[in-house]
């Protein structure tokens, strides 16, 4: 089985070649490129990837064009920037290929000083923690490395084309009913500067775009399952939700 890979691009000239080297046997990579303005389209052909072009700014945007260009049953969406290693993607695909989830995030364990930002790791906290008052969702991180079926992606109608569309995908799959589920997955310092907690507008502009997101919350709140142990093992599943 082949599974295809979404990877969101703006200016990632730096980290692409290292990125697309370590895809894993069996994992297309997809390139939604989201108006680069360095080589970052170039490069990604060069090392075999196929290359989406994305006019409509936004993180949202790009994902959403990767996954209409899909053709997989099963598709990972995971940062172009280097913060991820490909060769972690089974961690998340194996439960949703398995059946043992619908949605699997990449709960993200930091490797080495500056690979997440207090800052940012805290305004995790404070949405996950809303999500689990709210919709019941037990997961600890609203992780960038996530896998699931694609066509249950498309069925979701996600609207965000912005930052909200991480967060707007488990919110929308809970209201499903989706069994939503995490594993640790290693997280390292990006290559560059992130878009989003790299500067302050960036970091309010995210933060506008989930409050959006939650704003739109419907449903009634599941009970949601104590959180798991952080030391859990990475290639154990640590959280489990149906709702």
């Amino acid at each position: 089985m082949e599974i295809d890979v979404i990877l969101p691009c703006l200016n990632e000239a730096g980290a692409l070649p290292w990125v697309l080297s370590r895809m894993p046997n069996g994992f297309r990579p997809i390139v939604a490129d989201n108006g680069s303005t360095d080589d970052s389209a170039a490069i990604a052909v060069a090392h075999g990837a196929r290359v989406v072009h994305v006019p409509q700014r936004g993180f949202g945007a790009a994902c959403h064009a990767g996954l209409l260009a899909a053709s997989s049953d099963i598709v990972c969406v995971m940062d172009a920037d280097a913060s991820f290693d490909p060769g972690d993607l089974p961690l998340v695909a194996d439960p949703v290929a398995t059946n043992a989830a619908d949605l699997m995030l990449g709960w993200r364990a930091t490797q080495g000083k500056g690979a997440w930002p207090l800052h940012a790791r805290i305004g995790n906290r404070v949405l996950a923690a809303e999500l689990r008052r709210r919709v019941g969702v037990g997961v600890h991180d609203l992780g960038p490395m996530r896998a699931a079926r694609r066509e249950a992606l498309l069925a979701l109608n996600l609207t965000d084309r912005r930052f909200g569309y991480p967060l707007e995908m488990v919110v929308r799959a809970a209201e499903a009913g989706w069994r939503i589920a995490e594993t640790a997955v290693p997280y390292y310092p990006r290559e560059g500067k992130s878009k989003v907690t790299g500067t302050v507008r960036g970091t309010v502009r995210t933060v506008k775009d989930m409050r959006r997101v939650l704003a739109s919350i419907t449903s009634a709140p599941a009970k949601a399952p104590a959180p798991a142990h952080a030391e859990a093992p990475a290639s154990a599943l640590t959280a489990q939700v149906t709702s």
